[in-house]
């Protein structure tokens, strides 16, 4: 098996890096924002966004190390940033706040709603 590959920023990267990969859809929803790896050391972070346009922005922390055996572990976290959006390009991305309009607001309150009502 190949060794992982740590250090890909946008899915054309990971299209041609890795060659037997299969996607679904855009690769490139969540968008990059900050990462920093090192392949002698087997160890990755990273952060992406996906902005909701007119509601916020979902952020995804993801931390990977390599394992004494040569697996890896993963940890993940996702956030939800009520009146913030994705500013710049490339390596100038940043994640930034902005008011939402109230319509904006009503409608993360009706979808919050409706996930807690499909919990209980």
């Amino acid at each position: 098996m190949a060794d992982k590959t740590l250090d890909n920023t946008e899915f054309s990267g990971v299209e041609e890096n890795v060659p037997n990969v299969q996607k679904f859809g855009d690769g490139d929803l969540f968008r990059l924002i900050a990462k920093a790896w090192s392949e002698a050391q087997g160890w990755m972070k990273s952060t992406k966004a996906m902005e909701i346009a007119g509601a916020g922005v979902i952020v995804q922390v993801t931390t990977q190390q390599r394992n004494h055996d040569g697996t890896y572990a993963v940890a993940e976290a996702l956030a939800f940033v009520p009146g913030a959006m994705i500013t710049g390009s490339g390596d100038q991305r940043r994640i930034v706040a902005w008011m939402p309009s109230e319509s904006a607001l009503d409608k993360i309150a009706s979808a919050l709603g409706a996930i807690a009502e499909n919990a209980l």
